[in-house]
């Protein structure tokens, strides 16, 4: 299940975090995120090894500027606090498991 991070949740399972995770900023204002939500929702249930969390950029502006995230849905993928692939836009689900597959 994918959570919401919040500045501590995001620092100690991202960033200070072991393992790969799996980041979408997003807002609810957003067309192609509210169209993501769902597909991200099911992936997190489908790879129960991997850290699923959501940033709402309008609330956590600091970290979506520290990692450069310049339009939405931007997906990070993670491993070991370090970034290490990235995506923008609305993703199909056959797309989005690609996607998590190249990081795997």
């Amino acid at each position: 299940m994918a959570t919401e991070f919040t500045s501590e949740t995001f620092n100690s399972q991202v960033v200070k975090g072991k393992g790969i995770a799996v980041v979408d900023f997003w807002a609810p204002w957003c067309g192609p995120c509210k169209m993501m939500g769902p597909v991200f929702e099911e992936m997190s249930h489908h790879y129960d090894d991997l850290t699923f969390g959501k940033v709402n950029v309008d609330e956590l502006g600091d970290i979506s500027g520290k990692f450069d995230v310049q339009s939405i849905p931007t997906v990070i993928f993670f491993k070991d606090g370090k970034e290490v692939h990235r995506t923008m836009g609305f993703m199909q689900k056959e797309q989005f498991m690609e996607e998590i597959d190249k990081v795997l």
